[in-house]
C-alpha cells in the first residue's frame, strides 16, 4: 500500500551544526506515529520539515511526497495552498490569536482557503460541539483553561479536513488528566476523520499507544 507521506533523504544543517542526517520516513493512511528522542535530537525540526513549515538543505536531494505530490517542487504560493488544504498543525502552546474568539480562531484556516463564512462557522461549531466546548465559542483564549485552549487548537487543525495532522508536544503544557483526554481524542478523531497524526512527544504513554514510534538520536533514526 502506498504511504500517505514519504520523505526521502531529509538533511538539515544550521551553519556547522548538523541537525538531521539523510532521514527516510514513511507515514501510512490513518496511522498515528510518535517521534521520540532526547531534547536537541532534531524531532521538532523533522516535524516542521515534514509539515513544510521548514525546508531541508537545498543541496541534500531531499523530497517530501504527500499523497503523491512532491512538495519540494511547489512554489511558495502553491505550497501554502497545498498545506492549507491537506495538513493541520497543533503546537505545545496552542498559538491561538488572543484578540479572536475560539470560534474565530478555528475558522482562521478557512479564511485562507476562501471557504464560505457561514459554512465555516457551522463547521467550527460542529467541531466545538464534538470536542465538548461549544459553550466556549465566543470566549477569547485568556478566558479558557489550558485544556480548552488546546481543544480549540485541535478544532482549528481539523477544520479543513486535513489528510495529516502534525503535533509538536501537544500535551506538554497540560496536566496528566487533560493530557490523557487529549491523547484519547487523537485516537477517536483518527477513526472519525480518517486522518493520520505525526506527534513529537516526551510522553511515554502516548508513544506506547501509537501505531508506531520513531526514535531520533543525533539527527538519525535510531533502529
Amino acid at each position: 500500500m502506498k504511504p500517505l507521506l514519504k520523505a526521502v533523504q531529509i538533511s538539515k544543517n544550521y551553519g556547522d551544526l548538523k541537525v538531521l542526517n539523510a532521514i527516510d520516513i514513511e507515514i501510512g493512511s490513518n496511522e498515528i506515529v510518535t517521534i521520540v528522542g532526547p531534547s536537541g535530537a532534531g524531532k521538532t525540526t523533522l516535524l516542521h520539515i515534514l509539515g513544510t513549515l521548514d525546508s531541508p538543505n537545498p543541496d541534500s536531494n531531499s523530497h517530501i511526497y504527500l499523497n503523491g505530490t512532491d512538495t519540494t517542487l511547489l512554489t511558495d504560493k502553491a505550497l501554502s495552498k497545498f498545506r492549507n488544504q491537506n495538513m493541520g498543525f497543533i503546537f505545545q502552546f496552542h498559538e491561538l490569536l488572543p484578540e479572536f474568539t475560539a470560534l474565530e480562531n478555528i475558522c482562521l484556516p478557512t479564511w485562507i482557503g476562501n471557504m464560505d463564512s457561514t459554512a465555516a462557522e457551522q463547521k467550527a461549531m460542529n467541531l466545538l460541539k464534538r470536542l465538548g466546548i461549544q459553550d466556549r465559542a465566543l470566549h477569547k483564549p485568556t478566558q479558557l483553561s489550558g485544556g480548552e485552549q488546546q481543544r480549540v487548537a485541535v478544532a482549528r487543525a481539523l477544520i479543513n479536513d486535513p489528510k495529516i495532522i502534525f503535533a509538536d508536544e501537544p500535551s506538554g503544557n497540560l496536566d496528566s488528566e487533560n493530557a490523557d483526554q487529549l491523547h484519547d481524542l487523537f485516537f477517536e478523531l483518527r477513526d472519525e476523520q480518517q486522518c493520520s497524526f505525526v506527534i513529537v512527544t516526551h510522553n511515554k504513554d502516548l508513544a506506547k499507544r501509537a501505531d508506531r514510534s520513531i526514535s531520533i538520536m543525533d539527527g538519525k533514526i535510531k533502529t
